[in-house]
């Protein structure tokens, strides 16, 4: 894919400096027929937007929609109904200190907003930003990946039939265009990808003291007690890991499981996968592949951090790794210090000699970087004394994934893992200033 050149960028930047000076955007209709054009957009787009996610990810109509097009769908749908509410000024209690003055709470757009987004879901983690500075009163440029190119294409071409160049535009590349666009001033950056571009993101947002929201990843815990029920545990884990190929910055990414049902589970595990997959995972056609050749040899070299107790298979020609469970893994492996991204498990086996079991993954857990997503199965209270005692993004009790399907409730990381938060009235309050005004 071609990139996107330097004055281009420098271009398309000015033009949406000048739409935004002209106070278009501020008008809560225009906003709501902004979204109704994305959502018409969607529609039409849907069957180009899902062959692209097949000849990038092999991902299938039915998971490209579930976990992509529908998320879209639906954060439109709760901005459309009530945008104008979040946007109406509201009166706030005035002391007697200052009458007979009267307080309002005003919210105003940031501006000029860049929102780059990831390969493993580009069409949700480029969008869903994007429904929150449309419904904010924001212009926005897009850059999508160019590891998946014919997504990346498909969305540029839709953007550019539905919004002007001023007010949304698509700029393509590599790390090249990144750098460049990184250079502008922008008045809000919305960066979703790994902790060490993200770096790169802050610090150039420092120099101009742009406010940014970071989405990113990290090793998620899934931890799963004695008092599991196991069968559930399985088929929930199983589904979680081979979602996109375990390319989800919310897998579960490694295993604390009480030694008293590791048996279990490692049996109930390959039973599910067979029964989500068939005997035949390979001949699949749910099973997303790896994204590139350079993902395969990463994780299928992970292998030799452990011993596999279950799976193991690969096809450099495909892109494709079998789900695999690994055991005896040293801690300071790769395995257990990188972000995983794909379907490899660690299975790490802990007991309640001398230390609980609950203690023992709480001290696990808090001695490394703060992750994405935790994940419990067990008896719900011990479940929450363990939440309390430790932190993530967010998190399932006796569930993976599943907090990102609820578009009531914020989703984003905490210190390693990112800051700042979207989905609902939070993607509109990250592309908004609040304003005191007396």
């Amino acid at each position: 894919m071609e990139n996107t050149s330097t004055e281009r960028i420098i271009k398309i930047t000015a033009s949406q400096k000048e739409f935004f000076k002209s106070g278009a955007t501020l008008n809560v209709e225009f906003r709501k027929q902004m979204l109704k054009k994305l959502l018409y957009a969607l529609d039409k787009w849907e069957d180009r937007l899902c062959d692209a996610l097949w000849t990038d990810l092999h991902k299938s109509y039915e998971e490209a929609y579930l976990t992509e097009i529908s998320i879209v769908k639906g954060e439109i749908g709760n901005h459309l109904k009530n945008v104008s509410g979040w946007a109406r000024r509201k009166k706030a209690h005035s002391p007697l200190k200052l009458f007979p003055s009267r307080s309002y709470i005003v919210k105003e757009p940031l501006g000029c907003s860049l929102i780059i987004s990831p390969w493993n879901y580009p069409v949700q983690l480029l969008l869903n930003p994007l429904v929150g500075a449309i419904s904010a009163g924001c212009t926005a440029v897009l850059k999508p990946s160019p590891y998946v190119p014919e997504v990346s294409k498909i969305i540029e071409d839709m953007i550019a039939e539905t919004f002007e160049e001023r007010y949304i535009a698509v700029v393509q590349g590599n790390r090249d265009v990144n750098t460049a666009l990184l250079e502008q001033r922008w008045d809000m950056i919305f960066f979703t990808g790994s902790p060490a571009l993200a770096k790169t993101v802050m610090a150039a947002a420092a120099r101009n003291l742009t406010p940014v929201v970071l989405e990113l990843g990290g090793k998620s815990p899934c931890i799963i007690d004695k008092t599991a029920d196991i069968a559930v545990a399985a088929k929930r884990i199983a589904w979680g890991k081979t979602l996109n190929c375990g390319q989800t910055c919310i897998a579960p990414d490694y295993i604390l499981i009480h030694e008293d049902v590791k048996e279990a589970f490692v049996k109930a595990f390959a039973r599910e996968v067979s029964n989500l997959h068939g005997n035949d995972i390979k001949a699949d056609r749910h099973y997303v592949r790896m994204v590139s050749d350079k993902a395969f040899q990463r994780v299928a070299g992970y292998f030799k951090d452990g011993n596999i107790i279950y799976g193991g298979r690969t096809d450099a020609s495909e892109r494709f790794i079998e789900p695999t469970l690994i055991e005896n893994v040293p801690l300071d492996s790769p395995l257990m210090t990188e972000e995983i991204f794909g379907p490899v498990f660690p299975i790490i086996t802990l007991n309640d000699n001398g230390i609980s079991f609950k203690d023992k993954t709480i001290t696990f857990v808090t001695s490394r970087e703060k992750p994405l997503a935790f994940y419990y199965f067990g008896k719900e209270a011990d479940g929450w004394e363990i939440i309390r005692r430790t932190s993530s993004g967010g998190g399932c009790i006796n569930d993976v994934i599943m907090h990102i399907a609820n578009e009531n409730v914020p989703f984003g990381g905490v210190g390693n893992s990112g800051m700042g938060r979207y989905h609902d009235k939070d993607s509109f309050e990250a592309f908004s200033h609040t304003r005191s005004i007396i």
